[in-house]
């Protein structure tokens, strides 16, 4: 299954790769103990962890929703033809991912609303698209929505020094940048209400802008929490975050608020990068969190 319904609200995966990413546990999640990936192999291997090579497995997606009458994309992977020296697993990347959310049944014209949870290398890529030599968007008639202060944080005009740093080389530029001379962006900041059932929210931490976008439709619930979780152990051990972590107690005091309220309402925690089922509803569990169930969404067999 690719695809459910909560309330009003359809949710299909569609997804541009899977695989390793070429990092230990200890090095993208330094906070975490090896007991905890050892004692977990059973279950993280094979969708989140690689048990011949040690590594980490990640799934670069995009949540295609259908809410009100219009198309939304939540996040836009890696992109292609991306020039990226310092990230080189996503380094010219020549995907099919245009095809699959053709076969999603969607063409770029027909996406309204495209949203950024954060601007990291791998949430804007398909933002644009190549035309001739110039970055274009890939999706002509929709809204951007992007957090303003993540704009600010990541223009290199403002001259900041991020965490990340050289690994974001070239993304506003290519990325950001040629959607916002389009005249489509909208630069939110706090919050920004989408619809009846969809709401974004800041959700700082991972990144000064990060955000979170909460669907509240009848009786369900779900909250897509972008880059809060990389992987189902911080569900465990949820003050551990990944090495990408702008500001680490932020991003520790937001993940634990995040999946408080989720726990508390019996939502769907959807990451922006979980292999396997792609998504899971937890459960308190004393100070810390426990996969209650995995969303029926088909795992990944290969890169995606």
């Amino acid at each position: 299954m690719e695809q459910i319904t909560l309330g009003n609200v359809t949710i299909t995966r569609v997804g541009e790769y899977f695989g390793s990413v070429d990092m230990t546990p200890h090095t993208f999640f330094p906070d975490t103990t090896k007991e905890v990936w050892d004692g977990g192999a059973s279950w993280l291997s094979p969708h989140f962890l690689d048990a011949g090579t040690g590594t980490v497995k990640s799934a670069i997606q995009t949540w295609l929703l259908r809410s009100g009458g219009r198309t939304i994309l939540v996040d836009t992977g890696v992109g292609n033809h991306k020039e990226r020296p310092y990230a080189p697993v996503w380094s010219r990347l020549e995907t099919d991912f245009l095809d699959r959310l053709a076969r999603a049944g969607v063409a770029p014209e027909d996406v309204d609303l495209v949203i950024n949870t954060h601007l990291h290398v791998d949430h804007v890529g398909w933002n644009t698209c190549l035309d001739g030599r110039d970055w274009v968007p890939t999706f002509p008639n929709a809204t951007y929505l992007m957090p303003k202060d993540d704009f600010d944080f990541w223009n290199p005009a403002n001259g900041h020094q991020p965490l990340l740093g050289r690994g974001n080389q070239n993304v506003f530029e290519d990325s950001v940048a040629p959607v916002h001379r389009a005249g489509q962006t909208l630069l939110w900041e706090h919050g920004h209400r989408i619809d009846a059932d969809l709401r974004l929210d800041a959700a700082p931490g991972h990144t000064p802008g990060s955000s979170v976008l909460t669907l509240t439709s009848g009786t369900d619930r779900a909250v897509f929490v972008g880059d809060l979780l990389h992987s189902p152990v911080q569900i465990l051990e949820p003050d551990a975050n990944s090495c990408f972590c702008e500001d680490p107690a932020g991003a520790r005091a937001t993940r634990r608020k995040v999946l408080g309220w989720a726990a508390d309402h019996n939502a769907l925690v959807i990451p922006a990068h979980l292999g396997g089922h792609g998504a899971a509803e937890v459960a308190r569990e004393g100070e810390a969190f426990a996969v209650k169930g995995w969303a029926p969404f088909a795992p990944y067999t290969d890169r995606a």
